[in-house]
């Protein structure tokens, strides 16, 4: 077995500043070719900076959220909600009192967000986890205020969901306009 440690060092020393190379004697640092291969075998996540990301959400009904800890682990709170794809961003319209809205206040402004429609995720018994099979991406969060962007969004929903936003239109608008409701802009990472 090679050793990457050269005559007289010791520990970790090799790994020094300013003595870092990619290549070694016998080529190919194995780290970088690991790290590479894993890469490739993660080539799926690429989806998540494609342009087929914004054809997924214009297509699709639902978006599953999950805020993201200052760990980068997702909460335990996860739902199934309507949105709209406006300006490269997926937008919500939500109480300010819900876990989506308490979580960005509480300074979780990074969510993981996945694109399809797997059915509700609570269930009778337990919870469906079948949304994680769909693609996926991080985003950055924030509440925004952006009048504009409530007609938008309304509309947008107005499109896809011509049957349930009837019941739901003047308490989403009026609730914008009333403190009642708040806009949340979900932005991809890319």
């Amino acid at each position: 077995m090679w050793n990457s440690r050269r005559r007289g060092e010791s520990g970790l020393g090799h790994l020094a500043f300013g003595r870092f190379t990619p290549l070694d004697r016998r080529g190919l640092d194995r780290r970088i070719f690991i790290g590479g291969s894993l890469c490739l075998l993660a080539a799926p996540a690429a989806w998540a900076r494609s342009a087929d990301r914004g054809a997924a959400l214009a297509n699709s009904k639902l978006v599953y959220i999950s805020p993201l800890k200052s760990n980068g682990n997702e909460s335990a709170c996860h739902a199934e909600v309507w949105f709209g794809w406006l300006d490269g961003s997926v937008v919500i319209n939500t109480s300010p009192d819900r876990w989506k809205a308490r979580a960005v206040k509480q300074g979780l402004e990074r969510a993981r967000i996945w694109v399809g429609d797997f059915g509700p995720w609570k269930q009778m018994l337990g919870k469906n986890e079948k949304f994680r099979q769909g693609p996926q991406f991080d985003a950055k969060v924030e509440i925004v205020k952006d009048d504009a962007l409530i007609d938008r969004l309304l509309k947008q929903y107005d499109e896809k969901y011509p049957e349930k936003i009837v019941s739901w239109r003047d308490k989403m608008r009026n609730g914008y306009f009333d403190g009642s409701r708040v806009l949340i802009r979900y932005t991809p990472f890319d």
